[in-house]
């Protein structure tokens, strides 16, 4: 008897060991605070999003504008990403988090005001959501310091995932609840909500400590956008880490391709077409929920290029699937796969970035974020207009293999253990009260 309990234990302890780690919650009121303010702003800024595509489209009736709206989100990333950076990595950046949340804010009110005075043109939308974008810019950097100035080394990829599953419940149940919320209270009302679930984030970043950059404050200006740059290009672990990223989402993207393929394979049933992207954010889902599995392996460079090969090997195994639920499978399993690479590589920047830098490294992997899929999946469109939906998306799977193989070829370093050689980036600070 006593030896079937004890088995019962050790097998219940294997099973929470696949789980979630939840750790970092309990362990930092800290980390709790910025984690729960993190999730309901990001669902505000998801319900946000579907209220701006509603009133550019009623506005216009363009698919032109309404792509539009992704490129004014994008472009503020982009070309401010790195300066604002350098600034993270200049001043403390609990103040700078808390004044660009502000702003966010700020442009969610305003959004609301237009709505409710009988609303701006188009254009005006849209110049209102590239100057949110641009406050983005600043407090992405910023809140990507946080999580390994507040937890324990050992905590740190349980703390991505943890940051994962709130960014992943955002896009599930964002447009949902956006949807919801338009047909019953209007445009306005969409816009409002979100303004005041920054107060949850505001609520978060003020139970944060001081956190100043470090002994080594970035150089002003282009100065210091260099020194950052020039990090990247000699550590060959980031650098990696950063093209494996880079070769996911530029050769092989899908989005693009779904209403094509869904016509070509599934005869352009809308119903398997709103399925394909539930597929493969309930697939990050369930990675997220069993990420106890991967985080706590000690290899997450082999964790996340294991990751990255198997998204490409879905995409490609959906590209030739003929049956619909078999498709839909291989995209859940993508998902799945996508969260296990982010989550590792994550880890693996945060465990070998000096606390100087993290602000411009991470700073880095929000552009590589934001454009490697915009340019996949104008990729994917160009070669399915070429030749077909299927050829796109079976050879950009197969392109996708190939390249994280020879990253993971040429970076030893990926394949490697982390070691407390690497640079410590995980330093802890005080949690708070």
């Amino acid at each position: 008897m006593g030896v079937r309990r004890a088995k019962g234990r050790e097998g219940g302890a294997g099973t929470r060991g696949l789980l979630l780690d939840v750790a970092p919650l309990r362990s930092s009121p800290a980390f709790r605070r910025l984690w729960i303010g993190g999730a309901l702003s990001g669902l505000g800024s998801q319900m946000t999003l579907v209220a701006v595509m509603f009133q550019v489209w009623q506005t216009t009736h363009s698919t032109t504008w309404t792509g539009a709206v992704a490129l004014a989100r994008a472009v503020p990333l982009i070309t401010l990403g790195l300066f604002a950076g350098a600034l993270v990595d200049r001043v403390d950046r609990r103040t700078c988090y808390l004044w660009t949340t502000l702003g966010q804010a700020g442009c969610s009110l305003l959004l609301a005001l237009q709505s409710v005075l009988g609303g701006l043109p188009a254009a005006g939308v849209l110049l209102l959501v590239a100057v949110q974008s641009c406050f983005v810019a600043g407090s992405g950097p910023a809140s990507r310091t946080f999580v390994s100035r507040l937890l324990p080394k050992r905590q740190l990829a349980a703390g991505l995932a943890l940051k994962r599953v709130s960014f992943q419940g955002a896009m599930l149940l964002g447009p949902a609840l956006g949807g919801l919320v338009l047909g019953w209270l209007g445009i306005g009302a969409c816009y409002l909500v979100d303004a005041l679930t920054f107060a949850a984030g505001l609520y978060g970043a003020f139970g944060l400590p001081p956190l100043p950059p470090g002994d080594e404050p970035a150089r002003p200006g282009l100065r210091g956008v260099l020194d950052g740059l020039a990090f990247l290009v000699r550590t060959p672990v980031i650098r990696g880490a950063l093209l494996t990223d880079l070769a996911a989402t530029v050769l092989s993207m899908p989005v693009s391709l779904f209403p094509l393929l869904n016509a070509e394979r599934f005869g352009g049933d809308p119903r398997a077409l709103g399925l394909f992207l539930t597929a493969l954010a309930a697939g990050g889902v369930v990675a997220s929920v069993l990420s106890g599995s991967f985080t706590r392996l000690s290899r997450p460079g082999l964790v996340m290029l294991g990751g990255s090969a198997a998204w490409g090997g879905a995409l490609a195994l959906f590209g030739l699937s003929a049956h619909a639920w078999c498709g839909l499978a291989c995209l859940v399993l993508a998902g799945a796969a996508d969260t296990v690479s982010v989550v590792s590589r994550s880890t693996l920047v945060q465990t070998h970035t000096p606390g100087e830098l993290l602000g411009r490294v991470g700073a880095a992997e929000q552009i590589v974020g934001q454009g490697g899929p915009d340019l996949g999946n104008l990729r994917g469109g160009l070669v399915a207009d070429a030749t077909s939906g299927v050829t796109a998306l079976v050879s950009g799977g197969l392109l996708c293999v190939g390249a994280v193989v020879l990253v993971g070829l040429g970076t030893p370093g990926l394949r490697g253990p982390v070691t407390a050689a690497a640079p410590a980036a995980a330093q802890t600070a005080p949690t708070g009260p």
